[in-house]
């Protein structure tokens, strides 16, 4: 699995990548994305929603399946990826970039750390498939 060394996992396989400014960006991994198919939809959180960690917050639907996206850690969240509402195959074609879903501003600033790194979260979706 080619997993970028910067991110952060949720167990639920949200992935989360800090921002120069506090602030992070969140999407699915790429073995989320292979394990959904082609995506069809993705219903982003609206701004300025209030979260707590692990709670659902959006939802992506593919020719498989519709799954929730959960929250990795509370805060709010300040930006929706737009573009996925038209094109909702850019979660397929580039999971760690262009297909990000939300941004947040978290509650706690080392709210991340207890999240899986690149090696943890490989070996967790490697017992998962």
């Amino acid at each position: 699995m080619d997993i970028p060394g910067d991110l952060r996992f949720a167990v639920s396989h949200e992935w989360v990548r800090l921002n120069e400014d506090g602030t992070i960006t969140v999407g699915i991994s790429a073995h989320a994305q292979e394990q959904l198919g082609d995506l069809v939809f993705v219903e982003t959180p609206e701004v300025d929603r209030v979260c707590e960690a692990e709670e659902g917050i959006a939802v992506v639907e593919s020719v498989k399946a519709a799954s929730d996206l959960y929250a990795p850690v509370a805060g709010t969240v300040i930006d929706a990826n737009g573009a996925l509402a038209d094109n909702p195959e850019l979660v397929n074609s580039d999971p760690y970039g262009e297909g990000w879903i939300f941004r947040m501003k978290p509650d706690e600033e080392d709210a991340i750390e207890a999240l899986m790194g690149p090696d943890d979260y490989e070996a967790h979706a490697d017992s998962d498939a």
